[in-house]
């Protein structure tokens, strides 16, 4: 067997979801270019799981349907409330959270394709639901309940904050959900994958594909990163900055990508709205701090931001805690994990991997006197 490290340039299985081919990132075949200036999260959505681009009458149906789906049992939210809030990661209390709706719902064994439609939308309502009521509990407040004539992005701002987004939010944080949709075979989807290929249900593939977007090393960039520029502070100090850390061989979150080798095609579009968003509040340091960083490091290492690096400063501009966003990207990345879900249960076989075994051989077993 060869080196393979990883997995790194494995494929491990044929699907027709989303693409990356020569830097360009599809979705079911549409540029994400495309997708992110001209589609809602709710078309993506439908997309992914459709392998088309729904109607009207469609989507109007499939907005109706997540809407009707958004309210949480009561228990999950007494259950949010029971935590410890100071201390308790927010993936945790979601990881917890979803695989508590599994309990709820009585056809959550049922494997046929019907059921797990159904499950599909319950889990991509809920799971905003889930992220907003924990925000807002933890600061001593009540849940908002979701308003049936606004839609999947401005919805989320509403029960965050408890007031209807300008429309320039909306803009940027359905932006931000279409890009996050789905990316190939990443850490947590190929997690989701291979969990439901065992066919356990639904609740458990995004359950755990939820725990495999907790480690930092796939979710929490964006994190990392607004945690980089408030500790810079001023961008006079953002060169510095940077310069200790390429002294120091420590990693600038945010800077290059695994699977790119000349730019993530998303991080323009959050680049934009970054500065749109910072103009408005009156924080247009935080976009300038992240300009002068990504200009900087492309010159000197050759890496340009990925999209987690301008989610950062969009995100602190809508008023977000800094902690909620990577339960922000599992509220956009659950609908490509259903999304590779379905695809799994259609033609499933058990993904079951070889290690390559370099541990010592012939070894002889000694008793336990002569030890």
């Amino acid at each position: 067997m060869s080196n393979t490290k990883g997995l790194e340039n494995i494929v491990a299985t044929e699907s027709s979801i989303s693409s990356i081919i020569d830097d360009q990132l599809t979705y079911v075949g549409f540029e994400i270019d495309d997708l992110a200036e001209n589609s809602s999260f709710e078309e993506v959505i439908f997309l992914l799981w459709n392998k088309k681009l729904p109607t009207k009458d469609e989507l109007d149906d499939f907005k109706n349907g997540l809407a009707d789906q958004m309210a949480v049992p009561q228990g999950i939210i007494d259950h949010l409330k029971s935590y410890d809030l100071s201390t308790v990661h927010p993936m945790a209390a979601l990881r917890t959270a979803v695989s508590m709706l599994g309990l709820y719902d009585e056809e959550a064994d049922e494997m046929n394709e019907e059921a797990n439609r159904r499950k599909a939308l319950s889990l991509q309502a809920k799971i905003a639901t889930i992220v907003t009521a924990f925000g807002r509990i933890r600061n001593g407040k009540d849940p908002v309940q979701p308003k049936k004539e606004l839609g999947f992005a401005a919805n989320f701002l509403y029960m965050l904050n408890g007031e209807e987004p300008k429309d320039v939010e909306i803009e940027a944080f359905n932006k931000a959900l279409v890009l996050h949709a789905d990316h190939e075979l990443n850490a947590s989807t190929f997690t989701a994958r291979v969990c439901v290929a065992t066919l356990s249900d639904v609740y458990s593939g995004v359950t755990a594909a939820i725990g495999a977007l907790k480690g930092p090393l796939h979710g929490g960039a964006n994190e990392r990163v607004m945690a980089m520029l408030s500790e810079i502070g001023d961008e006079d100090k953002a060169i510095d900055y940077i310069n200790d850390k390429f002294e120091k061989k420590e990693k600038i979150m945010g800077m290059g990508h695994r699977v790119y080798q000349n730019g993530d095609p998303r991080a323009k579009h959050l680049r934009e709205m970054s500065r749109q968003l910072t103009e408005i509040t009156g924080e247009s340091k935080w976009y300038n701090m992240s300009v002068k960083i990504e200009d900087y490091i492309k010159e000197h290492k050759g890496l340009p931001a990925n999209v987690d690096f301008y989610s950062a400063s969009v995100y602190h501009s809508l008023g977000i805690d800094h902690d909620l966003f990577t339960p922000i990207f599992a509220t956009s990345r659950v609908s490509g994990w259903l999304a590779h879900i379905l695809e799994q249960y259609a033609d499933n076989r058990l993904i079951r991997p070889r290690a390559e075994y370099v541990g010592p051989n012939k070894q002889k077993y000694v008793p336990m006197d002569q030890r």
